[in-house]
């Protein structure tokens, strides 16, 4: 929105006139090897990303928490089926990114060790970001070490707008930044807020799950002129999306900001992995992208894809960033690949949702992505349903407090490229006693939104 876009360059102007704009100092490195070999489908490796064995001690302490008696964990089979990894297409195993990593381990070792702005920023880094850029469409992008320090730099820069803005001063509560956030937004998004909050730069406001008539309202009772929203594409444990096209509408209405956290949408969702704004054709409507490399990438680290403008305030004042190490060159090396074949090997992506659809045939549940949410109940629930998908040979595991409200325990499944279709069915059957009955009416509560609201609503 043009507004913001005067906003933040207004923000800019202020720390190159205090000398305070930083930007990287680029280390030239050896360009990477050619682009690895891709497969037409899938190979004997996917398996061994899927195929888990449990420490013995570990088996005994989860099936004792699931009120299993000691002795019984030899009953378990050797091999566990994962269910629990956000490993989606498969390519934590494949031998591209493996190769990546080792050739660039061998020749630059961890590559410099420090923050972007003093001496960790390769071309390696760089052409990582370029890769990220092209895939969201957008300007620039900024490379994190994880998404949780994506976020909190995202917050932290988005506050030290008014801060830098009121120059001098503490910003006025009509000068500051009101934040409206989804109720089951990511802990880092409600961390981020809540710090910028505590520096009196921001004011937040939490709208029910994905209502948006409930923004509506929230939006239009808000006199603070510098809004913003910001939500989850995909959310972590409900495995739903946000509604971005009602979203959409609400922006063009009232002109705010929108950043979109889309860790577990980045190189899932739409035809060429764009994400969730690809798959709702609206890329140039996303203000703010926030993605991981540690979910469906298979590596680890974070990103935000915005405009060189955001990303030259994201290194002067995301602290999360400019205070940390950044990745090493062999993980970078292994993101360059993996973003390779992830764009190659396009049927992984086909795959992964052809499993979704299956799982909800067998199922008849209600699902839309590759996270399945059922809801239990009380942890002591939660922990026998752990300790029975652990008898049968499955990892899944049981999702408790603090990760979500009292009284909705769950099982939170994940499904994968490299799973296969009888894993998939063995799993429906395992999961038997916790899925709609005859009657269509499943055997768990479905009030946990609206507790997760009321334990959410103050930041």
């Amino acid at each position: 929105m043009a507004q913001w876009d005067v906003l933040v360059e207004a923000a800019v102007a202020r720390l190159v006139s205090t000398r305070r704009l930083y930007g990287t100092r680029l280390i030239s490195l050896a360009p990477p090897p050619a682009l690895p070999e891709t497969f037409p489908g899938p190979r004997p490796w996917d398996r061994g990303g899927k195929e888990i064995r449990l420490d013995h001690a570990t088996l005994n302490k989860w099936l004792a928490e699931g009120g299993e008696a000691n002795g019984q964990e030899e009953e378990v089979g050797e091999k566990l089926i994962l269910f629990s990894s956000n490993d989606y297409l498969g390519l934590s195993s494949h031998p591209a990114i493996r190769e990546a990593a080792a050739k660039a381990a061998k020749e630059f070792g961890m590559g410099p060790r420090g923050s972007p702005i003093i001496c960790g920023y390769t071309t390696y880094h760089k052409l990582v970001e370029e890769s990220l850029a092209e895939l969201t469409k957008k300007e620039d992008c900024f490379l994190c070490p994880t998404g949780v320090s994506a976020n909190m730099a995202v917050m932290t820069a988005l506050g030290s707008i008014s801060s830098l803005l009121a120059i001098g001063r503490k910003p006025t509560k009509d000068e500051r930044i009101a934040i409206f956030s989804d109720a089951l937004n990511h802990g880092s998004i409600i961390d981020g807020i809540r710090l910028v909050e505590q520096q009196q730069q921001a004011v937040s406001f939490v709208y029910k799950h994905c209502d948006m008539s409930h923004l509506d309202f929230l939006l239009s009772s808000c006199s603070i002129e510098k809004k913003v929203v910001v939500t989850d594409s995909l959310f972590s444990m409900e495995g739903d999306f946000a509604p971005l096209p009602q979203l959409l509408k609400l922006r063009r209405k009232y002109g705010f900001l929108l950043i979109l956290d889309d860790a577990h949408g980045t190189l899932v969702c739409g035809d060429n992995g764009g994400g969730v704004p690809e798959m709702f054709e609206c890329e140039n409507d996303i203000d703010i992208y926030v993605g991981t490399l540690s979910k469906a990438a298979g590596c680890l680290g974070g990103f935000v894809a915005c405009s060189t403008t955001w990303k030259r305030l994201l290194q002067s004042r995301g602290r999360s960033v400019i205070f940390s190490t950044t990745l090493p060159v062999p993980v970078v090396a292994s993101i360059h690949a993996a973003l390779h074949v992830a764009r190659e090997e396009q049927w992984r992506r086909s795959l992964l949702w052809r499993h979704v659809q299956y799982f909800a045939s067998l199922t008849k549940l209600d699902i839309t992505s590759p996270i399945i949410s059922i809801v239990v109940g009380s942890e002591e629930a939660a922990l026998r349903a752990g300790s029975h998908m652990l008898r049968s040979g499955f990892h899944v595991t049981p999702i408790r407090p603090p990760t979500v409200p009292p009284n909705s325990c769950r099982l939170r499944i994940t499904l994968s490229a490299s799973h296969s279709s009888d894993d998939i069915k063995r799993l429906a059957e395992a999961l038997t006693p916790w899925l709609p009955n005859k009657h269509g009416k499943p055997s768990f509560s479905k009030g946990h939104a609206e507790q997760s609201f009321a334990a959410s609503s103050k930041l």
